[in-house]
């Protein structure tokens, strides 16, 4: 659950610690006051779009801090784990905007992407908004209710993958059947040009070794004079330099036993006497190599020529002939596939067999949850004054399916403007469909797993025994979740368990939210305003009391 949450320079709140409780809880307050804006600031937490808009003005970044308990979050302590983050002690979301809009995250202290922010945020918090019951109007958000609250959201990507596989196989059977004459040219084609390379045999590191042993070949006798004269200066001449530098060596040696600084040199003379005659053998062993070889010169400048024809008739460097080669295999290989039409058409039939499995299934649970949900929305609909109405799932064919399945959802209601079943859009007026809404939303959140219940102003348009009776609803959801409702009704608002009062206030010529826990005769005040206006009188507490009692039993 949501232990803490923690704002600074948000929007109108400057600084503001709030530590949560066990099940439900309301937010209540003046009109303006900020109360959403506390929702809005877990949800920036959460991951939601930010911008530097959310920055309270004068300040140069905001930042919220949402603690959680894991106890009852194990789908995010997996998580968790599974991206190697530390578990223990809860868990500590921290996010920061500043002011050229740029965003950074936190889990337990590690930096994470939003996208990781909001993955986590799915197993440990729900939002529904005050305006959730305009996305009840349309089909695609009542499907991903539906599969949703029946848990079928990994078998619906199921379907959609197989989706797109039938359709890829489909397009290759098409395209196979339409082209093939240009398939067999192309494939002609590119089989006369592997045979040529394939019959020059080029290896990938030929090239740079042919133009080596060119090079070598090329230079031979220059080679083979310069390695002689090298000899003759350094060994086998009148003055060769090994002979004389023997002589210094040796009359260094004997000027040594005088002084130190001479027996130094003779070191370093000595040095290059040992270093000159492995020169010299370097230098005899390397000319006993060295011969002119015009026949081979005369192949490997054939050699070259063929790669040079080579790469200039396919307008590559040479270095490229290899690849170019491996990459008309390949596509000799897809041409070779693509040829056969009868493979294509087996692969395209196990792929729409593969589909229709997948979709019949996810089908099967779509029509169990659809009567599950619509007979409990039905029943939750008779305590919001929407006596006889009934709601109901419809799960409408489509023609081949699509990437959602084999039927489309459609919500709809009957008994309000008409006995028989029809869409909710074209049924319910705006104060019907916000009831409806919270009867959907307080169900769906029965069955789910997420420990912690947001409920922004759901009760809009909503008012006497039937905000009463919305009242009970979420006290009874939050004996078994943590639940925070903003609301304006003082029905509501009395069957919390524990209730905060949101109230803006100016200071220093700025407006700032201003949050106060309220106990005791404080919450008989906060009830008694809500219900009586301006001007709070006697019979209005009393009235207060009295709806706290009974909407807050002992027990």
């Amino acid at each position: 659950m949501l232990c803490r949450l923690t704002i600074r320079d948000f929007v109108l709140v400057d600084r503001l610690e709030l530590d949560l409780q066990p099940g439900f809880g309301t937010l209540t307050g003046e009109t303006g006051a900020g109360k959403s804006i506390l929702v809005d600031a877990l949800a920036f937490a959460l991951g939601e779009r930010a911008d530097s808009g959310l920055i309270r003005s004068g300040c140069d970044r905001t930042e919220v801090t949402a603690e959680f308990d894991l106890a009852a979050a194990p789908d995010a302590s997996a998580w968790l784990l599974a991206h190697d983050l530390d578990t223990q002690g809860g868990l500590l979301l921290r996010r920061v905007v500043d002011s050229s809009g740029r965003s950074r995250a936190y889990l337990n202290g590690s930096p994470v992407t939003v996208q990781q922010l909001r993955e986590v945020a799915e197993s440990l918090v729900d939002i529904h908004g005050q305006h959730a019951h305009q996305s009840l109007l349309r089909s695609e958000a009542q499907r991903a209710l539906l599969d949703g609250h029946a848990r079928l959201d990994s078998l619906q990507a199921e379907v959609a993958a197989a989706w797109r596989d039938w359709r890829t196989a489909r397009a290759a059977v098409a395209a196979a059947s339409e082209g093939v004459e240009a398939l067999a040219q192309e494939r002609e084609q590119l089989e006369w040009q592997v045979r040529e390379l394939q019959t020059l045999g080029f290896c990938p590191d030929e090239w740079s070794l042919l133009n080596q042993e060119h090079k070598r070949l090329a230079h031979s006798a220059s080679l083979a004079d310069g390695a002689q004269f090298a000899l003759q200066a350094l060994a086998e001449g009148d003055a060769a330099c090994d002979a004389r530098l023997a002589a210094v060596t040796h009359r260094l040696g004997d000027l040594s036993e005088y002084d130190d600084a001479i027996a130094e040199v003779a070191a370093l003379v000595q040095s290059a006497q040992a270093e000159l005659g492995e020169a010299i053998s370097a230098l005899r062993r390397y000319a006993g190599r060295v011969d002119l070889d015009p026949r081979r010169l005369g192949e490997v400048e054939r050699r070259l020529d063929a790669v040079l024809g080579c790469a200039r008739k396919f307008r590559c460097a040479p270095d490229d002939l290899p690849d170019l080669l491996q990459r008309w295999l390949d596509r000799l290989a897809v041409l070779g596939e693509a040829a056969d039409i009868d493979a294509l058409a087996a692969r395209a039939l196990a792929a729409r067999s593969t589909y229709e499995e997948l979709a019949g299934q996810l089908s099967a649970g779509r029509d169990a949850a659809a009567r599950q949900l619509g007979s409990e929305v039905s029943l939750v609909m008779q305590q919001l004054a929407l006596g006889g109405g009934r709601f109901e799932v419809a799960l409408l064919p489509v023609e081949g399916g699509n990437a959602n399945g084999l039927e489309h959802v459609e919500f709809r209601v009957a008994g309000l403007a008409g006995s028989e079943a029809r869409a909710l859009a074209k049924v319910a007026s705006g104060g019907e469909i916000s009831r409806i809404s919270l009867a959907i939303q307080v169900v769906t959140s029965q069955a789910a797993s997420v420990p912690t219940l947001i409920f922004d102003e759901v009760d809009v348009g909503i008012g006497g025994g039937v905000a009463e009776v919305v009242g009970r609803l979420l006290r009874e959801l939050g004996n078994q979740r943590q639940v925070l409702c903003v609301t304006h009704l003082p029905q509501v608002a009395a069957r919390a368990h524990w209730q905060w009062q949101v109230s803006k206030e100016l200071e220093r010529e700025q407006l700032r939210s201003r949050v106060v826990v309220l106990d005791g005769e404080a919450r008989v005040e906060e009830i008694a305003r809500m219900l009586g206006g301006i001007e709070i009188t006697p019979v209005t507490r009393q009235h207060a009391r009295e709806m706290l009692a009974i909407g807050s039993p002992v027990g």
